[in-house]
């Protein structure tokens, strides 16, 4: 049993298989709130708790399953490459609207983290919130901020944006799909590009540009703060 647990095995198929859960229940409820990802997390918790399966056992297939992010993100490149052309008519709303959603993301956290007086390093810790990992841990460090702290803050805002979007793309009326996807992948990254593709496959290249752009305007918004 030891073997098992101390194998890659082990957090690769509790992984996967706490996903196929979670798209059943998604599948069941027809619910965005139901979103797989979050069922998934919560399932692999509460059995390593109940279990008391140290958290390095699962981590030894968790960091097997993490060398295929870079991979997964780049293969977003394909659905970016259907939609060129509708890139090159949007160009300068694409640009215009990705550097208003990051300055607002990186803005209402700054101004929350002084209404409820959190200190510097906790605010350099979720300002980047709202960008891919890899960049908002770079962000992090380079404003003095704790990136264990920003992989929470990116998990749960992804998981968030992945969640509403739906509802709220119909609670303001957005019907534009470039707008649409902007707005999602503004927000929430990879894990609300995802639902984007599921939407349309405008709105998912939309989103992956908006993951880039972002990136990059975050990175250069951070220098200034710095």
């Amino acid at each position: 049993m030891s073997e098992w647990l101390s194998s890659p095995l082990f957090g690769i198929t509790l992984s996967i298989l706490a996903y196929v859960f979670g798209v059943w229940i998604n599948k069941k409820l027809r619910s965005p709130l139901a979103n797989p990802l979050l069922i998934a997390i919560i399932l692999v918790i509460l059995f390593l708790k109940l279990t008391r399966i140290p958290l390095s056992s699962y981590q030894v297939g968790g960091d097997f399953i993490g060398m295929f992010l870079a991979p997964a993100t780049a293969c977003l490149a394909v659905s970016i490459y259907n939609q060129f052309a509708l890139l090159k008519k949007n160009l300068l709303p694409i640009l215009a609207g990705s550097a208003v959603g990051s300055a607002a993301s990186m803005g209402s956290v700054w101004f929350l983290c002084r209404i409820f007086r959190l200190d510097d390093q906790f605010t350099a810790s979720l300002l980047p919130k709202s960008v891919t990992t890899p960049i908002a841990m770079g962000v992090a460090e380079q404003l003095g901020g704790l990136t264990s702290i920003t992989v929470a803050a990116v998990v749960i805002t992804g998981i968030l944006g992945a969640m509403l979007a739906p509802l709220l793309l119909k609670l303001f009326r957005v019907k534009d799909p470039v707008a649409a996807g902007l707005a999602i992948g503004a927000c929430s990254h990879a894990m609300g590009t995802a639902k984007a593709l599921e939407i349309g496959e405008v709105e998912g290249a939309m989103s992956s540009i908006a993951i880039g752009v972002c990136g990059l305007i975050t990175v250069v918004f951070a220098m200034f703060i710095h």
